[in-house]
């Protein structure tokens, strides 16, 4: 167990931010199984923009890397093209 008063804080903020992460993780999760879920290729438009934009939100907070973002994007993307 921490000691010190600022040892204190970091644990309470750190399982804090620990927490949120887990929650945006998976929101981001269910965001990309609803997507590649939908048929329909009219649809699929506007989960993939909603999906996009969290993906985006998520690397520029530093919850998942830029590039881990990036490779779901371009998955996402193929999926989508093909139902066209």
């Amino acid at each position: 167990m921490p000691q010190h008063k600022s040892a204190i804080k970091r644990v309470k903020t750190s399982l804090k931010q620990n927490r949120r992460n887990v929650s945006y993780k998976s929101l981001m999760k269910t965001s990309i199984k609803k997507l590649r879920n939908t048929t329909d290729s009219e649809l699929i438009k506007d989960d993939l923009k909603k999906t996009y934009s969290l993906l985006d939100k998520l690397s520029s907070k530093g919850i998942i890397h830029k590039n881990k973002a990036a490779n779901q994007k371009s998955k996402l993307t193929k999926y989508a093209n093909s139902l066209s």
